[in-house]
């Protein structure tokens, strides 16, 4: 069964990246979130775009990704779980939950690292938050990703099988926690608890920093609440929130050209790590406000 697995990784990845992205899609346009603020035709087109030549430099770039390096790995013995005795469900568990966590640590490490930093805040520049921007990321963090995957796939030997559900998995939940769907309020409080939702992770690209720089999870939401980077909701709302970076704001800075230039382009503050930001606080509100009261009863509830 593994072996057939295997085998259908392309149809398997194709599968559910076009179901998902597919169902994200028409859940937006039915019952969105937010009002849109830029035309699709704009952001689209650039966002999958960018898509198209990731996928085109990761494969010229990598001779191996990591479905087929944990194969190879599982071959010659590489890696903690190809040298214990376990069960194989256990190693297929404990690799998916530490395979999350590395995806937790590099996102914050994006956030924390200039130079780094002003690779991905081409993802945060996007004004406006749907299930394209989580595809929405520069190809230069793509190579650095694929190669700090690659590094722990090597390191920890997991399952293949593993890293392909893994793989899947993440693909299909940075869709569904970047779209602009209206989960009711009671749904998503408790569903946070199992997995990153889009009122969860939206929080994430708010233009306030102090909110940036939180809720890094894309998948399992325990990390962020573990590790204290945890924030429930936007001070302002969010239908009220700013998308986006303070950089960036201009119809034009949504073209894949001015995307893919934005690494060289001003400083790079606004990360985790800033001196000019050490001191602030995060995000805080006015619990006394009667307005104030009456969003967080509607879109907080008792989180």
């Amino acid at each position: 069964m593994t072996e057939t697995i295997l085998g259908s990784e392309p149809a398997i990845r194709l599968t559910a990246f076009f179901g998902v992205f597919a169902a994200m899609a028409l859940w937006e346009i039915a019952s969105p979130r937010r009002r849109r603020d830029f035309p699709r035709v704009i952001r689209w087109t650039n966002n999958l775009a960018l898509v198209v030549i990731d996928t085109a430099i990761l494969r010229l770039t990598f001779p191996i990704l990591v479905v087929g390096l944990a194969v190879l790995a599982d071959e010659r013995g590489w890696g903690l779980f190809n040298n214990l005795d376990v069960p194989v469900w256990l190693a297929l568990l404990v690799s998916m939950l530490l395979l999350d966590l590395a995806i937790y640590l590099q996102h914050v490490m994006f956030h924390s690292i200039p130079a780094l930093w002003r690779l991905h805040r081409m993802h945060h520049a996007d004004l406006d938050f749907d299930a394209t921007t989580g595809l929405r990321f520069h190809p230069v963090e793509i190579l650095i990703s694929m190669a700090i995957k690659l590094a722990i796939v090597t390191a920890l030997g997991p399952p293949a099988v593993a890293v392909l559900l893994f793989e899947v998995i993440l693909n299909a939940t940075a869709l569904f926690n970047h779209a602009n769907i209206n989960l009711p309020t009671s749904v998503d409080r408790w569903l946070r608890w199992i997995i990153v939702t889009p009122d969860m992770h939206r929080v994430h690209h708010s233009v306030d920093p102090r909110e940036t720089n939180s809720n890094y999870g894309f998948n399992l939401p325990w990390w962020d609440r573990l590790l204290g980077t945890y924030v429930a909701q936007p001070a302002k709302g969010h239908t009220d929130m700013d998308i986006g970076i303070e950089q960036f704001r201009t119809r034009r800075d949504l073209w894949i050209d001015r995307m893919l230039i934005q690494p060289v382009r001003g400083p790079a503050s606004g990360y985790a790590l800033d001196a000019s930001r050490q001191g602030v606080s995060g995000p805080r509100l006015d619990l006394d406000s009667q307005p104030e009261k009456a969003r967080l009863s509607e879109e907080q509830g008792e989180d």
